[in-house]
């Protein structure tokens, strides 16, 4: 199967915006307004609603005190295939071009053993189908499958690891990943309004800020991104100009805006 003609973007929504029937219509209001200013095809990567990881893990929880991993998975996966469902649902009420994915056909697979943070490669022949025939592909984050097929969760935050692995393996022309603020502050905006705004940041800022408690962006996205030289746009669906940028040196973000 072909390459897409067409550059792609991948834009990873997360489950803090996800919090419910309202938020899916703007999310897909959000993808829409940007195929209108853009050519590009967009793979747009899914969390679960907000709130919602939590809620099946204390479901499971209340029946067994330690639930088995697979089984676990497998429960945590039906929150990512909800938002996958539910935003392509938002996107054909507004005539997008647009398909939603499962697991198995994003085609993420973790190597032998299941490890979730190691190797990760892409078994793309439905995403690429996919992309040939939409202008935008809903996939789900935070999970992969396992050799055997069984899915896998890629841990708390691995919608960000989805989206910087599937930004690599396809070439994306940039990552983003929309949180609920806009983007690394000096202090936590949600609690503290005195913080002062990153704009841009080194992958090794970065990492140190997720050691000393920053859970914005996940690790191991972090560590994947900077492995590739890939940088990652942090922003909001508001005013974009509050956006920050991880990448290899502080003046990444020159190189990087929402006008590209």
């Amino acid at each position: 199967m072909s390459r897409p003609k067409r550059p792609i973007i991948v834009v990873k929504i997360g489950g803090s915006i996800l919090t419910g029937g309202k938020a899916f219509r703007r999310a897909a209001e959000f993808v829409e307004e940007r195929l209108r200013e853009s050519k590009e095809r967009y793979v747009v990567v899914v969390s679960a609603q907000s709130g919602m990881t939590d809620a099946l893990e204390q479901a499971a929880r209340q029946i067994v005190p330690s639930p088995e991993r697979r089984a676990q998975d497998l429960l945590w996966s039906t929150g990512e295939l909800g938002s996958v469902a539910l935003l392509t649902i938002h996107l054909h009420r507004l005539e997008v071009s647009a398909v939603g994915l499962n697991v198995h056909e994003t085609g993420l697979r973790v190597a032998e053993g299941g490890d979730p943070f190691g190797e990760i490669t892409l078994h793309s022949e439905a995403l690429d189908q996919a992309l040939n025939h939409h202008r935008v592909v809903v996939v789900p984050g935070f999970l992969a499958t396992s050799v055997g097929g069984s899915i896998v969760s890629l841990g708390r935050g691995g919608s960000d690891l989805t989206a910087v692995l599937l930004s690599i393996h396809l070439g994306a022309l940039r990552c983003e990943l929309v949180k609920g603020v806009g983007g690394y502050f000096t202090r936590d905006p949600r609690v503290d309004r005195s913080g002062v705004h990153i704009q841009s940041l080194t992958f090794e800022r970065a990492l140190e800020m997720a050691d000393a408690g920053c859970e914005l962006v996940q690790r191991q996205a972090i560590e994947a991104a900077k492995g590739s030289d890939l940088p990652i746009l942090i922003r909001s669906m508001g005013d974009a100009r509050f956006g920050s940028v991880i990448s290899s040196t502080p003046a990444g973000s020159r190189e990087l805006s929402i006008q590209d």
